[in-house]
């Protein structure tokens, strides 16, 4: 069975095929670098990213390249205000973009940056206003003549036939149900950033940054183009408009959108103070690792409710998933193999890559591998399980987590940096217990729980119950929970 994916050009799920044999050229629009990154921003990059990681999964060679935005209308304005240049506003979000996708496990796709291609941004206008689908207003802008294009609202499926011939909107982002000339070009205004170039001082708008830079990465046409489904219009609708005009070859083949996240069922909102960054959500004392699972556990198409109560239970998940796993590394298994656990591992990873071909349902690939670790748990406790059996039990969670990317503990180090971060941005009384507790059990290695643990034990076994106690107090306290079970004691972080 092939990948089938919700292609919003056509409005319908469909095989996907790339254009080059074996080779898979992607594209997604970025973050916009004014600010700290948002689990609504951050929900779209995980899906994106879970695409790729399963396209790698299933043979592909992707070349996956990701904008950062770097320059747009918020970004002058605010280096504007605060007598800084654009590159010295934009450094501080650019890299905590890049810390907090590395902390929810996003591989880093090839990023170009929009302040890097000014040159081949203002030679795109030039070929534009050459076939007379662009001009030059008199203040040295230059637009895009949207009746020029007759396939106008193709992706977003609106009706245009009114449209004012002419009308000009000079904003990178303006109301949803309005077609106007858009610029591709701004003229420089007093105090903001600029750049010389062959059609004149300026800088380029929004929509022409994510063309110039797809293409130069990935040729004129290529196979998919990613974002939010805020993007459709009129953001990747002017894309194809200007892309299409200059090369008269379609520009993307598949068009990948991911739906809005609410919080608590509402939208998100600063006014109505459910407005999250993940840096937010970990001072709280959340992990990076449930963060991800639950941003990653709704299917892409669907509406996320973003609880945090969901947000215990992804934690809960992720800990059964660890847990498991350490259960099949570290026990004793009598030797041979179960042909029935031989057969589940099989048909867990079946269950799981198609579900992943059908348009990348994340939902039913969770429910196959807990379903795995359901009933391997009772054969477990049964003693079903043979040292043979192991291996592919292992290879399962192994394929679960390549898409996934949960199952490292390493949160401990990760919240320890955002706790720093906090301290040195004077956001003290953001930090709560729930992270510091959890950083102090991130810094006991594995090795001092271990010895902790048999010190614990062999104080029980002598009958002193004082240093045993205290033992296991200093271990919960540092977040490490110790269970006696009927293979012996075992440990885990909470």
């Amino acid at each position: 069975m092939a990948l089938r994916l919700y292609n919003t050009m056509s409005a319908q799920v469909e095989e996907f095929h790339p254009l080059r044999e074996n080779e898979v050229r992607m594209y997604a629009c970025g973050p916009t670098v004014y600010d700290y990154g948002h689990i609504g921003n951050f929900r779209t990059f995980i899906a994106v990213d879970m695409l790729q990681r399963f396209l790698r999964q299933s043979g592909y060679k992707v070349r996956y390249v990701m904008n950062i935005t770097d320059l747009d209308d918020k970004i002058i304005r605010n280096a504007a205000r605060d007598g800084v240049s654009v590159q010295q506003y934009t450094a501080k979000y650019q890299q905590a973009f890049l810390e907090d996708s590395a902390m929810i496990g996003i591989e880093r796709p090839h990023l170009v940056r929009a302040t890097e291609h000014i040159p081949e941004m203002a030679e795109f206008v030039s070929k534009l206003v050459e076939k007379n689908v662009a001009y030059r207003t008199d203040d040295g802008s230059y637009y895009f003549r949207i009746a020029s294009f007759p396939r106008y609202g193709k992706l977003s499926k609106k009706d245009f036939s009114e449209m004012r011939d002419g009308a000009r909107v000079d904003v990178d982002e303006y109301d949803k149900d309005s077609a106007r000339d858009f610029a591709l070009w701004k003229a420089p205004k007093p105090g903001e950033a600029s750049w010389e170039t062959p059609i004149g001082p300026g800088r380029p708008g929004w929509h022409l940054e994510c063309s110039v830079m797809s293409m130069e990465e990935l040729g004129e046409s290529f196979d998919l183009h990613a974002g939010g489904e805020d993007l459709i219009f009129p953001h990747h609708e002017n894309e194809i408009a200007q892309s299409e005009s200059v090369t008269e070859k379609t520009f993307a083949r598949f068009w990948f959108h991911v739906r809005f996240l609410l919080v608590e069922g509402e939208k998100m909102s600063k006014s109505l103070g459910n407005f999250y960054t993940l840096r937010d959500l970990v001072l709280m004392g959340h992990k990076p690792s449930s963060i991800r699972y639950l941003l990653a556990s709704v299917p892409y198409r669907n509406q996320l409710n973003f609880t945090f109560d969901g947000l215990k239970q992804a934690s809960v998940s992720v800990e059964r998933l660890r847990n498991f796993r350490q259960r099949l590394t570290e026990g004793n298994f009598p030797s041979g193999n179960n042909p029935e656990i031989q057969s589940l591992a099989k048909e867990t990873v079946d269950r799981m890559r198609a579900a992943f071909e059908d348009d990348l349902n994340a939902a039913e690939a969770q429910g196959a591998i807990f379903e795995m670790v359901r009933k391997s748990n009772s054969a477990l406790d049964a003693g079903q399980v043979k040292r043979d059996d192991t291996k592919p039990l292992l290879a399962a969670l192994e394929k679960f987590d390549e898409v996934f990317a949960v199952l490292k503990d390493n949160d401990g180090l990760k919240m320890k940096q955002v706790l720093e971060w906090a301290q040195s941005e004077g956001r003290e009384e953001d930090i709560s217990p729930e992270v510091r507790d959890a950083v102090q059990a991130g810094q006991l290695s594995d090795g001092e729980i271990e010895s902790k643990v048999a010190d614990m034990e062999a104080a029980r076994r002598g009958r002193n119950f004082k240093v045993s106690d205290a033992l296991r107090a200093e271990l919960t306290t540092a977040g490490v929970v110790v269970e006696n079970t009927k293979d012996g004691v075992r440990w885990r972080r909470k």
